[in-house]
């Protein structure tokens, strides 16, 4: 498997719709594992392998892959020294293969800081491999390192980098009105939820709400490190737990997040979404208990989970902010947002957290 293929080989293995992928793992049953679950989709191909992390920085630099699945607990060199390393020299998407242990998640965050682009858990994460690779060679980092190259998922195109004007701009809730922010988020959205809360203050007068699609173990890593980094206090959503301002809240992995106008009802999915938690679930459950009174905020992420919640809190009044596609990982929740109308302003990542303050008056 040490196929170095010439440029034009490479244009047209792109052009048809196939990726090419570097496996990296010490094991050699994950490894064995790991292509086999990947080539399923024909729309990739497992062009090599390495076993650690200095063999992955060596063939990320000869075979110039279009993505690459990396190990974090490998010999020689573990994965995040070899992530900076492929991070500092390419611009080759990364997907980290993490432990599902509390350790495991505290080191994803670790990569996802260095520059990972998403995340899967060893265990009962391959079912989604596809869907991340896809998620990644579709990215922003992909596409700054193939900016020739027209992106494939039929489901998720991409448009060009565009100034998009406010749609039917309104004058933005004053703070005695807004009574909650809702944050949704995918892909990306752990760096982006760091810029955003890290730059709100402590006292804000209302609760934030967060919906970020990851799985168990790894919201409460995230919500741990956001409330040691950020000023407000944040924390992971329990059952019952009272909604007070001035508290992040981060929908715990696995489970959905629903608001009342006093606390917060977490529960296992009921059919509700594909997504768990789901930023429709908890916006549904915003408009049923705040109506007008939330400012929504859909950050970079995969699909289109929170455009219904979104369209139908603004219908009610609400004030809805997305970021804008140049800063988002993957441009895909905020632009369903912003096509099905339930967009109010479009902000690049660094205006959010001020944008809000102003709302809100802090």
């Amino acid at each position: 498997m040490n196929d170095v293929y010439s440029s034009s080989a490479l244009n047209n293995r792109r052009l048809n719709k196939q990726y090419r992928v570097l496996v990296v793992d010490d094991s050699q049953f994950i490894r064995r594992a790991l292509v086999r679950r990947i080539e399923k989709d024909p729309r990739f191909k497992v062009i090599d392998t390495a076993q650690d992390g200095r063999e992955a920085v060596e063939k990320a630099l000869q075979l110039k892959p279009d993505a690459i699945t990396l190990d974090v607990e490998m010999p020689i060199m573990n994965g995040i020294e070899a992530l900076k390393a492929i991070v500092a020299k390419t611009s080759i998407p990364v997907i980290m293969v993490s432990a599902a242990t509390d350790a495991g998640a505290k080191v994803t965050l670790d990569a996802l800081a260095a520059g990972a682009v998403d995340f899967i858990p060893k265990t009962k994460g391959a079912e989604q491999i596809h869907e991340k690779l896809l998620a990644a060679v579709t990215s922003n980092i992909a596409r700054r390192a193939t900016p020739d190259v027209a992106p494939v998922a039929a489901h998720q195109p991409q448009i060009a980098p565009r100034r998009v004007e406010p749609v039917a701009m309104r004058t933005a809730p004053n703070r005695l009105g807004t009574k909650l922010v809702l944050i949704g988020s995918s892909t990306g959205g752990p760096q982006a939820l760091q810029h955003v809360i890290g730059g709100l203050p402590a006292n804000m007068p209302v609760p934030v709400v967060v919906a970020q699609h990851m799985p168990e173990q790894f919201t409460l890593a995230l919500a741990k490190r956001l409330d040691e980094t950020c000023q407000p206090r944040v924390v992971e959503a329990k059952n019952d737990m009272p909604l007070e301002p001035g508290v992040v809240y981060i929908a715990p992995g696995g489970m959905q997040l629903r608001v009342s106008t006093t606390q917060l009802k977490v529960s296992p999915d009921r059919g509700e979404s594909l997504y768990r938690p789901s930023v429709d679930v908890l916006a549904d459950s915003a408009l049923q208990s705040f109506g007008k009174s939330v400012i929504g905020v859909m950050l970079t992420g995969m699909g289109n989970d929170g455009s219904k919640g979104f369209v139908g809190l603004r219908k009610a009044g609400s004030y809805n902010i997305a970021q804008d596609q140049a800063s988002c990982v993957v441009y895909g929740m905020p632009r369903s947002v912003y096509e099905a109308g339930g967009t109010d302003e479009v902000l690049p990542l660094d205006s959010i957290a001020k944008r809000l303050r102003a709302i809100l008056g802090v």
